[in-house]
């Protein structure tokens, strides 16, 4: 019996069973590879080197990996600016310009010379191969968003100095391939093309936040939400395609002015990451390996001899320039091997530059970038790619365990709210605000209930509505949420026993909508709830979009760091403002500004917070005139009998309802319950000495000296 000839099978052209190939190399490569120790990404490059061209001949390099590839590419870049803690990166932005410009200049400088005297190319083609070593992509960045380590600030340089360096080897591209173009402007060319850079930059960073939040704020579809961001990215690409550059500066700015409107936690942010790790970025590794001829390589000794110069220059240089940065600002070794891991990929940059260049015929007839060249930077490619997985993966597992951002290392977290829905209009809101103010990466779920009366059958099923719609939400932003529908004689005594049998530490409720001049602003629920209840209870309405608000406004009382669950509410509302990307402004007592300052720069240093000195009285009034329609409100009260209630609190719905009508409002009545001020809420390690009792001795000297003073006047 003949054996059926399996090559009138191979390369498969059919769309489904190529499609069908690519989705098994993704789902069993890092299943497979992850049993050696081999990092995802370069199982990814492996495998397309396998049933690539060059390999098996399974597929061929198709128009759908090209497209696909170039989706993945600048979805990297996109995610990598786009996970930036945007003011982090600002007081680290010497580092990052620092290393990205030792990125560029060491390898540049020391490609030109080994190019020169080694390989004894001409000095145009030496700039352009040696730029090649300059460039790198963030080939491993997914490395460390699995290890929770993205915002540490040894990726953020990277992540700042990639474009420092990417930017600075696109522009040498584009001004040596102008030079051969007919039609260029004259000696003008480079400064022209800069000019493009820099008017195109500005264009997007002043209208696409605009349009965005304009958006945002009138579709709150998420599948919407979702296509808008990806037209936004490609749009930006293409854009810096049309003026001479490469698409993936197009991308990380993109990500980085949409970064404050797409906060961390929100389920966009998930959707954006899933997609786009699940299926664009494994697509582009995949076509990268399918680039790779290594029987070429090796059966050429001037192909090695020029890949041999190239991968030591690129690895040598990119370390060089690790190191100076380290020594520098006196970072660890261990930031230093992230730093190095992060930046010798090459792929994107160095595809492009190679491409160009092998495009380029000169007058002579020979081409810029020769052969050996092109089939070098193959090699080049698939060893940096390789070293650069492995270094960043055995650093962003060893700063994850040292930082304590795994589950190894991870302490339990004790904090749970629960939030009460009653409308439909309020469950997205509440339950991204629930998200935003919640511990980062905390595993304990989130915990919704609706309460109705025991005889209403219509009212319970509307509830179960609203409760799928609230998991719908935090399923999105990945975060699992406990519902109930809770049977009782009285709304607020359903709220109440579920809040003491499972010992929440936080309510989280819709603010009451009066529907009659004469009825209370709180609402006899939420009375019932203030006089039953010594946990924080935080009521929020919001007017725009939660990730739409631009700043917010926090109205603190005199004598608030004496309450108990004062670091509570400055915890959660710190969160939020770090979550949003907006500033925060605190209007307070300068005795009260003391304490927020010292904790906020122990906890939250890259918060961006300004203080307002007041008496601590009633200040709504003059807040109004600074308030926006895309700002929050947040009033912090008390409960009578607090040492920061005051008489004066009573006419603060009759100005809410004066001033701040269309206006997003979030109101705190933190915990009169004594054990909350124990509450561990630190990020790393509690402060040494409770703050609350160093303020109040630091009151309570003052008192004694003006006491004393005014005894020896008279």
């Amino acid at each position: 019996m003949q054996m059926p000839d399996l090559s009138t099978y191979f390369p498969v052209t059919d769309p489904t069973w190529i499609f069908f190939l690519v989705l098994s190399i993704i789902l069993f490569a890092p299943i497979l590879l992850g049993k050696l120790k081999i990092p995802h990404i370069v199982g990814m490059i492996l495998a397309g080197v396998l049933i690539g061209p060059y390999g098996l001949h399974v597929l061929d390099k198709d128009s759908s990996f090209e497209l696909f590839g170039n989706v993945g590419l600048y979805y990297i870049m996109f995610l990598a600016s786009l996970e930036m803690d945007m003011q982090h990166m600002k007081r680290i932005r010497w580092q990052a310009l620092t290393l990205g410009l030792a990125a560029f200049v060491f390898p540049l400088t020391m490609g030109v010379v080994s190019n020169v005297f080694l390989l004894k190319y001409s000095l145009v083609t030496s700039v352009l191969l040696a730029s090649m070593y300059a460039s790198h992509t963030l080939i491993a960045y997914p490395i460390v968003i699995r290890y929770g380590v993205s915002r540490n600030r040894s990726v953020s340089i990277a992540v700042g100095g990639t474009i420092v360096t990417d930017t600075l080897t696109l522009l040498v591209l584009a001004f040596i391939s102008g030079m051969f173009r007919e039609e260029v402007h004259g000696g003008w060319f480079g400064v022209v093309l800069l000019l493009k850079v820099i008017l195109l930059s500005l264009f997007i960073v002043y209208s696409f936040p605009r349009i965005a939040r304009w958006f945002f704020r009138r579709y709150n579809d998420p599948v919407i939400q979702f296509i808008f961001v990806l037209a936004m990215v490609f749009l930006s690409a293409g854009l810096m395609e049309l003026i001479g550059m490469e698409g993936i500066l197009g991308a990380f700015l993109a990500g980085l002015v949409l970064n404050r409107l797409i906060p961390h936690s929100a389920p966009l942010m998930h959707h954006l990451e899933f997609v786009g790790n699940a299926l664009f970025i494994p697509y582009f590794l995949i076509g990268v390996g399918m680039i790779i001829d290594l029987r070429v390589l090796f059966g050429s000794g001037e192909a090695l001899k020029v890949a041999a110069v190239m991968i030591t220059m690129a690895l040598a240089g990119k370390w060089i320039a690790s190191w100076v940065t380290q020594k520098a600002f006196k970072m660890s070794v261990l930031e230093r091997e992230l730093m190095f891991g992060l930046s010798n990929a090459q792929a994107a940059a160095t595809l492009a530059a190679v491409l160009v260049g092998y495009n380029i015929i000169l007058p002579s007839g020979e081409r810029l970038l020769n052969e050996d060249v092109l089939n070098g930077t193959i090699l080049l490619i698939l060893v940096t790619c390789v070293v650069s997985s492995l270094i960043t993966d055995v650093a962003a597992r060893r700063l994850a365990l040292q930082d304590g951002n795994i589950n190894e290392s991870r302490p339990l977290d004790e904090e749970s709210a629960l939030i009460a829905l009653a409308y439909p209009d309020t469950v997205d809101d509440l339950v991204n605000m629930a998200l935003l103010m919640r511990k980062d990466k905390s595993d304990a779920p989130m915990s919704a209930i609706n309460v109705v009366l025991d005889n209403d059958d219509k009212a319970r099923e509307k509830g179960m509505k609203l409760l799928e719609a609230a998991s719908a939400v935090a399923s999105a932003a990945n975060v699992q949420m406990q519902t109930k529908v809770r049977l009782a004689t009285n709304l607020a005594n359903g709220i109440i026993h579920s809040m003491k049998e499972n010992d929440y530490s936080e309510l989280v409720v819709g603010l009451h909508m009066q529907n009659s001049p004469s009825e209370s602003f709180f609402g006899p629920v939420l009375i019932s709830l203030l006089n039953r209840l010594n946990r924080q209870i935080t009521m929020i309405r919001c007017t725009v979009p939660v990730n739409t608000i631009r700043r917010i406004h926090v109205a603190v009382p005199a004598k608030a760091q004496f309450e108990a669950g004062f670091y509570h509410w400055v915890e959660r509302v710190a969160r939020l403002a770090v979550g949003l990307g907006c500033r925060i402004i605190y209007h307070a007592h300068p005795d009260t500004i003391r304490i927020l300052q010292r904790y906020l720069e122990t906890y939250h240093a890259s918060i961006r917070a300004e203080y307002v000195q007041t008496d601590g009285g009633n200040e709504l009034k003059r807040i109004s005139r600074e308030v926006r329609e895309d700002h929050m409100l947040v009033v912090v009260l008390a409960r009578r009998g607090s040492i920061s209630f005051r008489p004066s609190f009573d006419h603060i719905p009759r100005q809410i309802k004066k001033y701040y009508m269309n206006t997003g409002l979030m109101l705190i009545f933190p915990d009169v319950y004594a054990e909350a001020a124990t509450k561990d809420v630190s990020v790393n390690e509690p402060l040494t000495t409770d703050l609350r009792y160093e303020a109040a001795k630091e009151w309570y000297k003052n008192w004694l000296s003006r006491s004393n003073g005014k005894e020896e006047s008279q």
